[in-house]
């Protein structure tokens, strides 16, 4: 690894865990976390709470405010987790714009089954269950040639951090 001091990006569709295993994350490693879905501007989250899918015009500014949150931890040495859907490999490409290899993408990745019974049960979001198939049919997999961990939304949050941090200490190894 380029650094001992990445940002993550916890990255995956709605109802995946994002927060959840973040905020875990981040109390165990003691690295700076930011909410994603906090930079969105209030335009975004008016239309997605209205079950409006965003486009790429309306996610630009909001990717950019994030890089730059990155660039800032990156450029300071600092490590860092954001929290960032992520979809396309074009969003990716802007979020690691001027960090390169301090960038590690984490994916939590699940079945929609497994995703929607977890959106259709969270009563505290601006994102409703029916933007999951829009967000689904988005994503695009991680490249190979992206800094990236993917795991599965099956176990406790508290064992998927666990996993995470078990990867990135394999990542510093390489």
């Amino acid at each position: 690894m380029s650094s001992n001091h990445p940002v993550l990006v916890i990255m995956g569709v709605s109802g995946s865990g994002k927060s959840t295993v973040a905020g875990i994350l981040a109390g165990a490693l003691k690295w700076d976390l930011e909410e994603g879905d906090d930079l969105h501007p209030a335009s975004n989250v008016a239309k997605m709470a209205s079950g409006t899918p965003l486009t790429d015009e309306d996610r630009w500014p909001w990717l950019e405010t994030i890089a730059d949150w990155i660039r800032e931890h990156t450029g300071k040495g600092e490590p860092g987790i954001v929290t960032c859907s992520a979809l396309k490999r074009s969003y990716r490409d802007v979020l690691r714009s001027g960090s390169g290899d301090d960038v590690v993408f984490v994916h939590l990745a699940g079945t929609r089954d497994r995703i929607s019974g977890r959106l259709n049960a969270r009563m505290d979001h601006f994102m409703p269950s029916t933007l999951l198939d829009t967000q689904m049919s988005t994503l695009e997999p991680i490249g190979a040639d992206e800094r990236a961990i993917v795991v599965d939304v099956g176990p406790p949050p508290a064992e998927i951090a666990a996993r995470i941090i078990a990867e990135l200490e394999r990542l510093d190894e390489r």
